[in-house]
């Protein structure tokens, strides 16, 4: 091998800690013996190369099938220069560590080569719908791989909706960040066919880093290399936040995968290391007195609710829920929708109507909203539970979200509040709160009439979920 392929390959190597080196030369030998060219005993390394099928073997279980194919075409893309080892169909170690150098240590201009060359084994632009296919494949393996190696953190494929609207969903949000070189974004039927050149790939991938962290997940995990050093995997340390209060209560929650990736990466960071559940309606009943005990005084929270016609929407309170007639919250909060779109919408600086929380007032509206204003929020949901309604003609103006629900005035199907982040100090003590617990004022007032506090007996236990492992 040349001088210049020798430094080439050592500046690669020399990217990666000593622990790391001695992870990736495992790896390779391994993959290497399953070809059958474990190479002459004094240990030359170059004589070792890995075949599709080696891959595809050590990749069985924990990736689907089709992204080891794709994973391969990139190592094949690693050109050596000088060697007809970059147009071979094995794999020499050079383009093994030169790969995993790019992917997991590069940068966009290094990765994008690879990329291209996993989106299309061709040369040359890539048409949209083959951007869609990559895109998917590549969330679809982030949740298998996951799952496979008990890394979902209490979340399980059990407890959560089918991932493969969600999968689709988080796809076409990622795609409708790509733009072409004049700054148009095609959408629909024109997206997929679209011809996207390279320079223009490269743009969406600095632009959007799931990629990158989707395809650090799958080789770490895939190959299960580097998986093991903390300091190695801070991008993807909170990509599935750890979760409480589901374990074995047979709920199957209102998110899926792929949506508990998106809408926790817009939480704020300090945010995203748990979620834990304070509500269910399928759970705890359709009461807006028991929603409102449970939810209230417990810190920042997410709320996702479904319509009766499948509608799956939400958002985010970046402050803990009090009841009382003004607007609360900040502008870290915003609104969401799950199916059968995935979107965040953020906060537009026109108004501050971030979170509102109302009840048993006479004077002002009784509910939880978020964004717009009294009568016409961008999400409400009436105290006469059961009912809401979403208005944006033609966005609302607090987070510029479109109507979220099928129907501006719907029916409510299901409603679920996670907590995310730390508990506050109290928010665990035992037995929930009544709603007159956190409104004083109405129970000075029941109690000047002489009425007992008959929501009393409604108090129940919180539950015990220490044993959720995450």
């Amino acid at each position: 091998m040349g001088n210049a392929e020798s430094n080439a390959y050592r500046n690669h190597l020399s990217r990666f800690l000593p622990e790391e080196q001695s992870d990736i030369d495992g790896v390779f030998d391994t993959l290497s013996e399953l070809s059958g060219s474990a190479g002459a005993k004094n240990g030359k390394a170059t004589k070792k190369t890995v075949t599709l099928a080696a891959l595809q073997a050590y990749m069985r279980e924990p990736l689907p099938e089709q992204m080891t194919v794709r994973l391969y075409n990139g190592m094949k893309s690693i050109d050596l220069t000088g060697k007809s080892s970059g147009l071979s169909e094995q794999i020499a170690k050079e383009q093994f560590v030169i790969f995993m150098s790019n992917l997991l240590k590069g940068n966009a201009d290094e990765k994008i080569t690879i990329i291209m060359r996993m989106i299309s084994k061709a040369e040359g632009p890539v048409k949209g719908k083959q951007i869609q296919e990559f895109t998917e494949d590549l969330i679809m393996s982030v949740v298998h791989v996951l799952s496979y190696r008990k890394e979902l953190k209490g979340w399980n494929l059990e407890n959560t909706r089918d991932s493969a609207s969600g999968v689709k969903a988080l796809a076409s949000q990622l795609l409708s960040e790509l733009k072409l070189a004049d700054g148009t974004k095609p959408v629909g039927p024109q997206l997929m066919e679209t011809n996207f050149d390279r320079s223009v790939i490269e743009d969406w991938v600095y632009r959007v880093p799931q990629i990158s962290i989707f395809l650090s997940v799958v080789i770490r995990q895939g190959l299960h290399v580097l998986h093991s050093l903390p300091d190695q995997t801070k991008d993807i340390l909170n990509l599935v936040p750890g979760c409480k209060g589901i374990k074995r209560r047979g709920l199957v929650s209102l998110f899926d995968i792929p949506s508990i990736i998106y809408i926790n990466s817009h939480l704020p960071a300090e945010l995203q290391h748990k979620w834990q559940l304070l509500f269910s309606s399928r759970l705890h009943g359709e009461s807006f007195s028991q929603f409102c005990g449970h939810i209230v005084n417990k810190g920042p929270c997410v709320v996702i609710l479904q319509d009766l016609d499948g509608y799956i929407f939400g958002g985010f309170a970046s402050h803990s829920w009090e009841v009382k007639p003004q607007f609360q919250g900040d502008n870290r909060c915003f609104l969401f929708s799950v199916f059968p779109s995935l979107a965040v919408y953020t906060y537009t600086g026109y108004n501050d109507h971030y979170m509102y929380l109302n009840h048993g007032q006479q004077t002002m509206p009784n509910g939880l909203g978020m964004g717009g204003q009294h009568g016409y929020f961008g999400l409400w949901i009436d105290s006469d539970y059961g009912k809401g309604h979403s208005k944006a003609k033609p966005r609302c103006t607090t987070y510029n979200s479109p109507q979220l629900s099928a129907k501006e005035d719907f029916a409510l199907d299901a409603i679920e509040v996670w907590a995310v982040g730390d508990l506050p100090d109290g928010a665990a003590t035992k037995g929930k709160k009544s709603i007159l617990d956190v409104d004083p004022e109405a129970q000075a007032l029941l109690e000047m009439a002489g009425k007992t506090r008959q929501s009393a007996g409604l108090r129940e236990p919180i539950e015990d979920d220490d044993d959720d492992d995450f």
